[in-house]
């Protein structure tokens, strides 16, 4: 009942969060840049974004299946990417920004009858992408000649929030009293045959480092949608600090603090905060446009769903009228 309760409780703080930061955007920005970003989505960005998401799910879902495979739960590389665009059409209109995850998990969990090694495929297929995220995102900053300072900042408190959201999970799954132990032991098996084994951590990293310039290219066809010319040496940084501060969960299905981040990030390199929401605001919109073939997966689904119930109840009637006329 009281683990019910706080995570009832830190589900409402997360959506109060996202929402918190958006109305101070719009407290001192005004909804201009907002309307602004919904008005120059323009089609020929859309359909760019689609092409790039195309790539970067697979990589992504590829990069899954190689996780889950050396926890003995793998699965084709077709249903990888199918469940991995519902996933993120989920992860992009509910709340929260995980939602798709937790549902890839559990349904494949169920499929196969592991739901926890399932659980601990997507929890590490998620956090080898951040590390690499990150790393490149530190090693963007550092490399070019930008005042990094401030956005630098801007990356540590994302990946503060998100390193004390994963403690406080963990806190509240776990017994206290046999936490270290069971850490360290499941860290170290996990890390040793799933994510750093010879056959899985190239592949990993490859399909890391795609996906993230993936996501940075859709980022930058929302900057040029903007009609915003900057060079591509101030452009990358800026669009891995906002991708990494999307990864904080404290949004409203993904709006909240990648367009805080974009505000600020904006303004530390000379350009206005409206600018920067602006852009977020087209990045938003691509990236939930380009999660689209989500919903076709979510709906086959369904459909499927409602036949295997169906079916048996509509072929009873069949069998024991053939069985009277016979």
């Amino acid at each position: 009942m009281g683990a019910a309760i706080s995570r009832r409780i830190w589900t409402w703080a997360r959506l109060a969060g996202g929402a918190a930061i958006l109305a101070v955007l719009v407290w001192r920005v005004g909804a201009g840049p907002l309307v602004d970003g919904l008005r120059l989505t323009t089609g020929w960005a859309l359909a760019a974004a689609l092409a790039i998401t195309s790539l970067t799910t697979l990589c992504c879902a590829w990069r899954w299946r190689l996780v889950a495979g050396g926890l003995g739960v793998g699965m084709p590389l077709r249903t990888a990417v199918a469940a991995y665009y519902r996933s993120q059409f989920l992860n992009a209109t509910l709340p929260g920004g995980v939602v798709g995850d937790v549902h890839r998990a559990v349904r494949h969990g169920r499929d196969l009858g592991h739901l926890g090694r399932s659980l601990r495929a997507v929890a590490w297929e998620r956090a080898s992408g951040q590390a690499v995220q990150l790393v490149l995102t530190v090693g963007v900053l550092l490399l070019l000649p930008l005042r990094s300072g401030s956005l630098l900042l801007l990356v540590a408190c994302p990946v503060a929030v998100v390193a004390g959201v994963a403690l406080v999970a963990v806190a509240l799954r776990l017994d206290p009293r046999r936490l270290p132990a069971r850490i360290a032991r499941a860290v170290t098996t996990d890390l040793r045959d799933a994510v750093l084994a010879r056959r899985a951590w190239p592949g990993i990293l490859l399909a890391s480092v795609v996906a993230v310039l993936g996501h940075a290219a859709v980022f930058l066809v929302a900057v040029r949608a903007t009609g915003t010319h900057l060079s591509l040496g101030r452009l990358l940084p800026l669009a891995l600090v906002v991708l990494m501060a999307s990864a904080v969960p404290t949004n409203i299905a993904g709006w909240g603090p990648r367009e805080g981040a974009a505000a600020w990030a904006f303004g530390s390199v000379g350009l206005s905060a409206a600018q920067g929401v602006t852009v977020a605001v087209v990045y938003g919109v691509l990236a939930l446009v380009a999660t689209l073939p989500g919903a076709v997966v979510v709906l086959v689904g369904r459909r499927r769903a409602r036949d295997s119930v169906r079916g048996p109840t509509e072929a009873q009637p069949e069998r024991v009228g053939s069985g009277v006329d016979a």
